[in-house]
């Protein structure tokens, strides 16, 4: 077992000065705008999806297995490694896990029914049994529970080279700005935005990041190697977005500042930063409540410090007006942003898209004859040398089917003739739009009635 660990850090470590170098690269062009897919499969079902991607190349995301389990899944050097959970069926990685040395975060059902039948935030990662979920640092094999803030229920997001992990933890104070119960959302804990880090001796401690000046609530969802941090805070809610993400923050040295919105009144939610703080995600545009009513009106966004939040807009539809909706996904240090845009406000027709010099592109115009077998419908992240993360359904004869799988797309030369091949055009069924909206199931929560 030591001489096993002892290979496993000497590889994790070679594997690390690679991505050193590739980070001091980034000044130079960027990567070739069309794409090799590569399928990276599942762990015997029929979904999975690449939800982050770092600069060693270490896929994470999750796989169904043959049961039609969802399992926090790693996709390394040929490799298909599920994590395991913390007792419960299900786990994912879900944000930005972007650590060189082996530690992803996630989070995990456990194998205890949540004791106040809360759905926090779990839901939203398709952690849906009713057990109370938790953050969990995984590495070396082997998954640890991370501490909470005295509640039962916690999110581990994003990571960084710190070895830093943040996301959300419920306390034990009951907050009176929570939802009321519905159909498919119960809150009544507060909770907070969270970093854990390890001390001397190697065991994980938790803090508090605070959330913005006068909001009971908040949530961290990525940090980049300055220790800078993003996320939201807000009212209770039904803890997964909403009137949860009434500010969109990023914390420097602790204290949070407010990004500014684009006109909405919630949903405002950073998903990624860069190391040149430039960060990504989403925030809801005008005329978002409706009736008494939140309402989606997703638009992806770029933040920086010069110019405050800025909406990179959506694709072009089919029938030549513009998509209704977008969000974006990761961001790296060249600046390239992947995300999704949609059809609708049902998000239907979900589009992965590539940004850059200014602009959106469909990332189905850019896989070449690859096309013909794959629609790629989601993005998860993007690494400095411009790799995407992703998820892809097949194409049958033309049409999409619900086989949905993690896939890698690799930046290609002009000369590659499966990148740069025709493109073809595919056909989405009604029943497989359904499926395809499960990767942002948060959408089809209730979610409560508040006056503006």
């Amino acid at each position: 077992m030591k001489r096993r660990n002892l290979i496993y850090l000497a590889v994790i470590h070679s594997l690390a000065v690679l991505a050193l170098s590739v980070g001091l690269t980034a000044q130079e062009p960027l990567a070739p705008e069309h794409y090799r897919v590569v399928d990276l499969g599942t762990l015997g079902g029929t979904i999975s999806a690449g939800n982050a991607i770092n600069n060693i190349g270490w896929i994470t995301g999750f796989s169904s297995d043959a049961s039609g389990a969802q399992l926090a899944t790693l996709w390394a050097n040929g490799a298909k490694i599920a994590l395991g959970t913390l007792g419960g069926p299900s786990s994912d990685v879900a944000w930005p896990v972007k650590n060189n040395f082996g530690l992803i975060s996630g989070v995990s059902e456990t194998g205890k029914a949540d004791p106040l039948n809360e759905t926090f935030s779990c839901p939203a990662f398709g952690l849906v049994s009713g057990n109370s979920c938790v953050a969990f640092a995984w590495q070396q094999g082997v998954m640890t529970q991370l501490p909470g803030l005295g509640g039962n229920n916690s999110i581990g997001a994003g990571d960084n080279n710190l070895g830093e992990i943040v996301g959300w933890a419920e306390k034990s104070v009951y907050d009176p700005t929570c939802a009321p119960p519905s159909p498919g959302a119960t809150q009544f804990l507060q909770f907070e935005a969270t970093l854990w880090q390890r001390n001397y001796r190697g065991d994980w401690q938790v803090r508090e990041l605070p959330p913005y000046p006068g909001d009971p609530d908040g949530a961290a969802t990525a940090v980049n190697d300055l220790g800078e941090a993003v996320g939201i805070s807000g009212e209770c809610d039904v803890a997964i977005g909403a009137y949860t993400a009434i500010h969109a923050l990023r914390w420097e040295n602790g204290k949070p500042i407010d990004l500014g919105n684009l006109g909405g009144h919630g949903w405002n939610t950073p998903g990624a930063i860069n190391d040149r703080g430039v960060i990504t995600g989403f925030a809801n545009g005008p005329n978002d409540v409706v009736d008494g009513q939140l309402q989606f009106r997703f638009l992806a966004f770029i933040w920086t410090k010069e110019h405050g939040m800025q909406s990179l807009g959506t694709l072009p539809g089919v029938n030549g007006s513009p998509d209704a909706m977008s969000e974006a996904t990761d961001i790296n240090d060249r600046g390239q942003i992947v995300g999704i845009s949609y059809a609708d406000y049902e998000f239907d027709g979900p589009r992965a898209f590539i940004y850059q010099d200014g602009a959106l592109a469909p990332l189905n115009s850019l896989i070449g004859s690859a096309s013909a077998n794959w629609d790629i419908s989601s993005t998860g992240g993007i690494n400095d040398r411009g790799e995407i993360a992703a998820q892809a359904n097949v194409v049958s004869d033309g049409v999409v089917t619900s086989v949905a799988h993690a896939v890698l797309l690799v930046p290609c030369a002009p000369d590659d003739p499966i990148a740069y091949g025709e493109t073809r055009q595919v056909v989405i069924p009604v029943d497989v739009q359904k499926q395809m909206r499960q990767h942002v199931n948060w959408g089809h929560l209730v979610l409560s009635a508040k006056q503006q």
